[in-house]
């Protein structure tokens, strides 16, 4: 409102453009307990009953044509009455809290509409609401308080869970619901994001614009893809679409306009064709016709490989040879019956222009590894390098351009002065109270705590008290086995903190984080976000003099061998 208030009294007759993101319904999903509480015990029936109820008052509403069929059971959701008591009572409380986000974020959206109707414009303002993908099974079978477990390959348990089903929501909690009501929210259609069946591509699509569409209240079935939004827009203006700007030349859009839907819901869609790829997992619409090909398979279940297991050329021989699915979604809108084998000749036309787009827009190799594209190195603006320095006061570093410290040896080394009396804070620390580590003086010790993805708080403290003037203050981390990345276990390592090169404190950490922070940004001198450690309150700013800090990845260690005599003999 005040982007619009702002841009309106500098330039009350200039149009503006607004694209507004919340978070939700994005994982985590946070509001306010009185937002959740609204829904208290509306979904004790369950995702089976939800399912049936939505599918209902979908026809009621003519979203869905009244002689639809529903997908059938997903085999990767268990049925809600086999689960638990307990179980049902988590993942019912967990989308309370889903619906509570949402609900909050239609409120904020309802104030933008009445501040737009008080200044006149809504009536000649064009509306689009559209979220970003089908709804997400990041949760797993159980939904998780913690989505990095998910991403670290580290679920927790159902009793881990039910201890913090009192702080879903909240800043403590990266939680997220269930597969079954991914599975739920997105009927009547199978799967969900990260697959290119419907369920996973389809999506609630709002158009509103009083002064310009004649209808009210009606709904449009002809396909439309994210894409078209540009083009409409430029459409209903006026505009071409620049060849060039400020002399580089520009992509071509590669939407189209459906502003000649607007009035008239008999018109044809002029978006006849378009690809989809997901991790290796493939469909094509085309003139009322959809093929997909699913990667690793339907279901986890029927495919008996994980998600993410990358695809080899035999694998994709085998693909393209046997496994493409064929719908005729015109009259079968929720991809119930595969036609694949009654129309192998239209199957092999769509596998064709599948290849044809995909060769067009740059989709090509097909890749359906996610761990190994998570742990590649990006591109960075920067040669290669194993020493970092940061220093207090600037900006988070991103994780894609933080100094990689998992699954290897490191040293951390803050060049400080503490003043009379002390000094306490953070020199540097990764991620959030999800998951990540600080390195810290409290209580004038050193600290250093790593955060295994809310799970378990490994933590070493010097036995000395700091001394006041300028001194090294520095971390080691040495890793003593192999991280074993399929079970959710960084390598394990001893870690060891020193001031001025002289060994102050020791421990072993039977286990760290194997793959991810999320958010993982790097800060010097504070921790802006929610706390790493329960140990101090955020941002916990130093209050000392900081001048840099330096993160060395060259695996150097300082070794004191009477220490390194005392392990060897303690394990003998």
């Amino acid at each position: 409102m005040s982007f619009i208030a702002d841009a309106k009294q500098v330039a009350p007759d200039k149009p503006f453009f607004l694209n507004l993101c919340p978070g939700a319904t994005h994982a985590p999903h946070h509001v306010p307990t009185e937002w959740a509480d609204r829904y208290r015990g509306r979904f004790d029936d369950g995702w089976d009953a939800y399912r049936e109820q939505t599918f209902a008052r979908q026809k009621q509403l003519g979203v869905v044509p009244a002689d639809a069929q529903m997908s059938p059971r997903d085999p990767d959701v268990p049925a809600w009455e086999s689960l638990a008591p307990d179980a049902r009572r988590l993942a019912a409380r967990m989308m309370e809290v889903y619906a509570g986000f949402l609900s909050h974020t239609d409120h904020h959206i309802g104030r933008l509409l009445d501040f737009l109707k008080e200044t006149g414009e809504f009536a000649n303002t064009l509306i689009m609401v559209v979220s970003d993908n089908g709804a997400s099974a990041e949760g797993g079978v159980t939904g998780t308080t913690n989505e990095m477990q998910f991403f670290n390959n580290a679920p927790e348990t159902l009793e881990e869970s039910l201890a913090r089903i009192d702080e879903l929501g909240g800043p403590a909690t990266f939680n997220h619901y269930p597969w079954g009501w991914t599975w739920a929210g997105n009927t009547p259609f199978r799967r969900w994001k990260r697959e290119t069946y419907r369920g996973g591509v389809s999506d609630p699509f709002l158009v509103h614009w009083p002064d310009g569409i004649r209808a009210r209240g009606e709904i449009r079935d002809q396909f439309a893809h994210i894409i078209d939004m540009v083009p409409t827009v430029l459409d209903v203006l006026g505009i071409e679409a620049p060849a060039t700007i400020r002399g580089v030349t520009q992509a071509p859009l590669h939407g189209v306009s459906f502003a000649h839907t607007f009035n008239d819901a008999a018109a044809a869609s002029r978006h006849r064709t378009q690809y989809y790829e997901m991790l290796g997992h493939r469909a094509i619409d085309h003139d009322g016709w959809r093929a997909v090909c699913p990667w690793p398979g339907p279901s986890f279940e029927e495919a008996k490989r994980p998600f993410g297991t990358p695809i080899t050329m035999a694998d994709l021989d085998d693909l393209d040879a046997h496994h493409w699915e064929l719908y005729h979604v015109d009259e079968d809108i929720a991809e119930t019956q595969n036609l694949a084998q009654e129309h192998r000749s239209k199957l092999i036309e769509m596998i064709a222009l599948w290849y044809v787009e995909a060769g067009k827009y740059n989709v090509l190799p097909i890749d359906g590894s996610v761990l190994q594209r998570i742990m590649t190195e990006r591109p960075q603006i920067t040669e290669a390098r194993t020493t970092y320095t940061l220093r207090p006061g600037t900006q988070t570093l991103p994780a894609a351009v933080a100094p990689r410290v998992l699954n290897r040896p490191h040293s951390i080394t803050a060049d400080v002065e503490i003043p009379p009396g002390g000094a306490q804070g953070v020199l540097l620390c990764q991620g959030t109270t999800a998951g990540g580590w600080s390195l810290y003086i409290k209580d004038n010790h050193l600290h250093y705590a790593h955060n295994y993805v809310q799970r378990a708080l490994h933590h070493v403290a010097s036995s000395e008290t700091l001394p006041e003037g300028r001194h090294a203050l520095r971390f080691e981390f040495e890793p003593t086995g192999a991280p074993d990345m399929a079970h959710g276990k960084g390598a394990p390592g001893r870690a060891q903190l020193y001031i001025d090169g002289r060994l102050v404190g020791e421990a072993d950490m039977p286990l760290t984080t194997p793959i991810a922070f999320n958010p993982g940004g790097m800060a010097c001198g504070a921790n802006p976000g929610s706390a790493v450690t329960p140990d101090y309150q955020a941002p916990f700013r130093f209050t000392g003099t900081l001048h840099r800090v330096t993160v060395d990845l060259s695996g150097d260690l300082i070794v004191d061998a009477e220490s390194e005599m005392r392990m060897h003999m303690a394990r003998q």
